[in-house]
């Protein structure tokens, strides 16, 4: 069962992952073998080297700044629900909804998002 304080330190990372763009900061957040899927996108990212690829492909993303707000909806055994508005100075505003499957280390094996342009 994941707790409140791994979700939010996992989610934290994940920020710290998304503004850095490094290897070690992505890497860290996922188990070898994780999944990484978004819709309506079609990204679906198997391993955690193709999460790491996948995710430094998007730092352009991140020109001319961003921020994220976020809260935990619910948390069900291993696998938190959580709800987030990312803002992009070049892309725009997204309503995300993520599902996160942890591992007993608190890294993920799987996670999927529903991205929404607002």
């Amino acid at each position: 069962m994941v707790t409140e304080n791994q979700v939010r330190s996992w989610v934290e990372g994940y920020l710290r992952a998304w503004a850095s763009s490094t290897r070690k900061d992505i890497a860290t957040l996922f188990t070898p073998h994780a999944e990484y899927h978004e819709w309506p996108y079609a990204t679906d990212w198997i391993g955690r080297d193709a999460i790491v690829e996948g995710w430094q492909s998007r730092t352009p993303w991140q020109e001319g700044g961003w921020a994220f707000d976020w809260s935990i909806l619910t948390i069900n055994g291993d696998t938190a629900a959580i709800q987030g508005t990312g803002r992009y100075k070049e892309l725009g505003t997204f309503a995300n909804l993520w599902t996160v499957t942890f591992d007993g280390n608190g890294r993920c094996t799987t996670f999927r998002m529903w991205n929404n342009e607002i």
